[in-house]
C-alpha cells in the first residue's frame, strides 16, 4: 500500500521515508529499530552509579551559545536540571542535537550515567520531548534516522503498516507447526512493539528464520538449475594426476591438499557439472591445486579460463601456471595491456591456440570467445558476485566451476554467501612454513621496530609497511601511504622505498610489484591493494599502521603476505590505544594464527552484514536491517528447507519469494 495512505505521512514526509528505500506499507514493517528504550522505570540521577544505564528527566536551563558545529568531532554540553540537581549532558560527534533542543522544555533522557570529580553527567544518550499529550511508556523502539522525521511518526506509521500488511509465512503449515514457529504477523508486531525483551528475542528469531528460509531455498534452486549434465568428458586418470603432481611440484601435498584434488578429481569425472568452492587459510596451497583441476582439462584437450581480481594478482597466477604448465600455451588478458596485445591474445583465444587464459575482468567481456572452455576458475572469489561468474560461464557449453577464497569466512556465512557451491575447506598448510610472529606495537616502541626492520633488510629480507589510506587530512589521526613513504625514505636512508596505491595506474603497480619481487625495492609502502594473493617469499616484515582500524579477517589477511617461505617472519600491528575494545581485538590477531577462528571472532564484533564490503552492506540481508538475532535461526531456517525440499512441499510461492531474496544477492562480494 502507498504510504500516503497512512495517516500523518504527506508527500513531503513520503519522501523523507524514501531516501531509506522505503516506498510502501511492506518495506516499512522491513525497517527494523536500531535500538530498544527501556523507559519500564524512571530513575533519580542522585540515586545512580557511575557507568549506569539510566531513562531519567531532566529540563534544559542552558544551551550553547556558538552553535557553529560543522565539525563533526566536535562536542556539544547541554545543561540541566532534575529536582535542583545540576548535570550536563554531552554529545560527540552529534552536532545536530542542538537543533532538537529547547531552553525550558523537559526532557526524557536515556542514556549512561558518568561521576566524575563530584559531577553528574549522561553521554551520548537518546532523548525524546516530555509533553504533557505524549508520554513514552513500556520498552519503545528507537529508528535509525536522520532528516526531518520525527521518531514518534515512524513509530505510529510503523505500527501501522504491520497491521495493513499482516505478514504471512512462506514456510509450509505442516512445518511451522512441526517446528512449533511463532506466527509471523505476531513476531513483526512484537518487534516494533515489544513488552518484554525476552519476546523481542523470540520474534526476531522468528523473522530471521523466515529471511534465511528464502534465502537458503533460493539456493537450492539455483543449485538444483546448476545440476546440469555433464557435456565435457576428461580423460584424466589418477594416476596421470599422481605423476603430473610429483613431477611438476617441488614440495609434497598436505593432507587437505590431497583431500581437495581427490574431491575435484571425483567432480570432474561425474555426470554432473562441478561447482565447488576451494577454501583455505593464506598460504593453504589453493594455487597448487587449482593447477591441478587445470591440468585435467587442458590434458583432455579442452581450455580453461582463470579468473583474477587485479592486475598483480592475475600476472602472479600467470607466472606460476607457465612455469608448471610450461609445455602448454598459457595467455594473459588485462585492461592495462595495449589494444593489439589484446586482439592477438583473442583470436588465438578463438582458434584454440591458447590452453589458458588467465586474466582480471577483461576476460568477462562479450568480444572475448573461446573454442572449448571446459573449466573456469577464480582465484579470490570473494571479490566477485555470482553475476560475474555466470558471465564467465556463459562463455562455454555447461564449464566446471572452480572458485577459491583466502578469506576464512564462519560456516554462517559460508552457508549464505556460498551456498549454491560444495565447500571444500583445506585447514593445514605446507610443513615448511614458519609460524609469523605478531607484535603489537605502541608509539613508544615505534623507532626500536625500525630499528629492528633495518636488521632484517640488512640481511636480505623485504618489508610491507601498510597504511589505511592514501593521502592525508586535517585531522592527521591516521597514517597515509604518500606521507609514510616521503618518512620512511627520511628515517630508512640508504634502503630502496618504493610506494604502491589503488590510485595508480595498473601499469604503474605491477612494475612496482615487480621490483619488489625481484628485491629491486626492499621496503614497500602500501594501501590494503596487496592484501589479496601477493606472493613475495622472501619478504619477511608486514607492519601494519592504525591497526586498531582494520577488520580481524582483514589483519589476518594482510599478516599472510609474509610467512610465505621457510623465513622466520613478524608481522608488527601499530596503534596509539592502550587500552579498551582496540586493544582487545588486536591481541586476537597477536594470540591467533587459525583464519577461521579469527573470522568466527571477526563475526562476532562486526556483525554479518559488516562482513560485506561498504558498497554491499546495505543490500547484504537487508529485509533484516538491524534485527538482532541469535546465528541459530540461520541453521534452523536451513534444517526447515532441507525438509521442504526433501518432503516435496516446496511451491511457486516460496519459488518466486526464495528468488526475489536471491536477486538481491547476486553482485555482493565479501569485504
Amino acid at each position: 500500500m502507498e504510504l500516503t495512505k497512512i495517516k500523518g505521512i504527506s508527500d513531503a514526509r513520503k519522501a523523507e521515508f524514501n531516501k531509506f528505500g522505503i516506498y510502501d506499507t511492506a518495506d516499512l514493517i522491513g525497517f527494523f529499530p536500531r535500538a530498544y528504550l527501556d523507559l519500564r522505570e524512571q530513575r533519580r540521577l542522585i540515586s545512580t552509579y557511575h557507568n549506569d544505564l539510566v531513562l531519567t528527566a531532566g529540563r534544559v536551563v542552558s544551551i550553547p551559545i556558538n552553535r557553529n558545529y560543522r565539525n563533526r568531532g566536535a562536542l556539544v554540553k547541554v545543561v540541566c536540571e532534575q529536582e535542583g540537581l545540576i548535570f550536563s549532558v554531552v554529545w560527540f560527534n552529534q552536532p545536530y542535537v542542538l537543533t532538537k533542543l529547547k531552553t525550558g522544555e523537559e526532557y526524557l533522557f536515556y542514556g549512561r550515567v558518568q561521576h566524575r570529580l563530584g559531577e553528574i553527567s549522561l553521554v551520548n544518550p537518546t532523548f525524546e520531548l516530555c509533553d504533557k499529550v505524549y508520554r513514552l511508556k513500556g520498552i519503545v523502539p528507537q529508528y535509525q534516522l536522520k532528516g526531518k522525521l520525527p521518531q514518534k511518526l515512524v513509530r505510529d506509521a510503523v505500527r501501522l503498516a504491520v497491521d495493513i500488511e499482516k505478514p504471512k509465512s512462506i514456510i509450509p503449515r505442516e512445518l511451522l507447526s512441526k517446528f512449533a514457529l511463532m506466527d509471523l504477523y505476531s513476531a513483526y508486531k512484537i518487534v516494533h512493539n515489544p513488552d518484554s525483551f525476552q519476546s523481542l528475542m523470540q520474534a526476531s528469531d522468528r523473522i530471521a528464520v523466515e529471511e534465511y528460509f528464502k534465502l537458503i531455498s533460493a539456493f537450492k534452486y539455483i543449485k538444483g538449475g546448476s545440476e546440469q549434465v555433464r557435456i565435457n568428458k576428461y580423460k584424466c586418470t589418477a594416476k596421470d594426476i599422481v605423476e603430473f603432481i610429483v613431477s611438476r611440484f617441488p614440495f609434497e601435498f598436505t593432507e587437505g591438499q590431497k583431500k581437495a584434488v581427490n574431491e575435484i578429481f571425483s567432480d570432474m569425472t561425474s555426470g554432473k557439472v562441478m561447482n565447488r568452492l576451494v577454501q583455505g587459510d593464506v598460504g593453504s596451497g589453493k594455487t597448487a591445486v587449482s593447477v591441478v583441476a587445470t591440468f585435467i582439462a587442458i590434458a583432455s584437450g579442452y581450455q580453461v579460463v582463470f579468473l583474477a581480481p587485479t592486475e598483480v594478482l592475475a600476472r602472479q597466477n600467470h607466472q606460476v601456471l607457465s612455469n608448471v604448465l610450461s609445455d602448454y600455451n598459457v595467455g594473459l588478458l588485462t585492461g592495462g595491456m595495449k589494444q593489439k596485445e589484446k586482439k592477438e591474445v583473442k583470436e588465438k583465444l578463438k582458434n584454440g591456440d591458447i590452453n589458458v587464459l588467465v586474466g582480471t575482468h577483461a576476460v568477462l567481456e562479450d568480444n572475448v570467445e573461446f573454442k572449448s572452455l571446459a573449466l573456469c576458475v577464480c582465484d579470490e572469489q570473494q571479490r566477485f558476485g555470482v553475476a560475474q561468474r555466470s558471465a564467465l560461464t556463459s562463455k562455454g557449453i555447461t564449464p566446471d566451476v572452480l572458485v577459491m577464497s583466502a578469506t576464512p569466512i564462519p560456516r554462517t556465512l559460508s552457508l549464505i554467501f556460498y551456498g549454491d557451491l560444495d565447500i571444500t575447506t583445506i585447514p593445514d598448510k605446507p610443513k615448511m612454513r614458519v609460524e609469523i610472529q605478531t607484535n603489537i606495537v605502541p608509539t613508544s616502541k615505534y623507532n626500536d621496530m625500525l630499528g629492528f626492520i633495518r636488521k632484517e633488510i640488512e640481511q636480505g629480507r623485504q618489508a610491507y609497511f601498510v597504511c589505511p589510506k592514501i593521502d592525508g587530512d586535517e585531522e592527521g589521526s591516521l597514517s597515509s601511504a604518500t606521507e609514510l613513504y616521503e618518512e620512511i625514505k627520511e628515517k630508512m636512508q640508504g634502503i630502496n622505498v618504493g610506494l604502491l596505491h589503488g590510485r595508480m595506474k595498473d601499469v604503474e603497480k605491477t612494475q612496482i610489484m615487480q621490483m619488489f619481487k625481484e628485491n629491486r625495492i626492499q621496503l614497500l609502502v602500501s594501501t590494503t591493494v596487496i592484501e589479496v594473493g601477493v606472493d613475495v617469499p622472501n619478504a619477511s616484515v608486514m607492519v601494519i599502521y592504525n591497526a586498531e582500524r582494520f577488520g580481524l579477517s582483514q589483519l589476518h589477511q594482510l599478516r599472510g603476505r609474509v610467512g610465505r617461505s621457510n623465513i622466520k617472519s613478524y608481522c608488527f600491528l601499530t596503534t596509539s590505544k592502550t587500552d579498551g575494545l582496540a586493544l582487545e581485538r588486536l591481541k586476537i590477531i597477536k594470540e591467533n594464527t587459525d583464519g577461521f577462528k579469527i573470522s568466527e571472532y571477526d563475526y562476532k564484533l562486526r556483525g554479518g552484514g559488516d562482513f560485506m564490503g561498504d558498497r554491499q552492506s546495505g543490500k547484504f540481508m537487508s529485509d533484516l536491517g538491524n534485527l538482532s538475532y541469535d546465528t541459530s535461526a540461520i541453521f534452523l531456517a536451513k534444517k526447515i528447507s532441507d525438509e521442504a525440499f526433501v518432503s516435496g512441499q516446496m511451491n511457486e510461492v516460496i519459488r518466486l519469494e526464495a528468488i526475489k531474496k536471491y536477486d538481491k544477492l547476486k553482485n555482493i562480494t565479501l569485504n
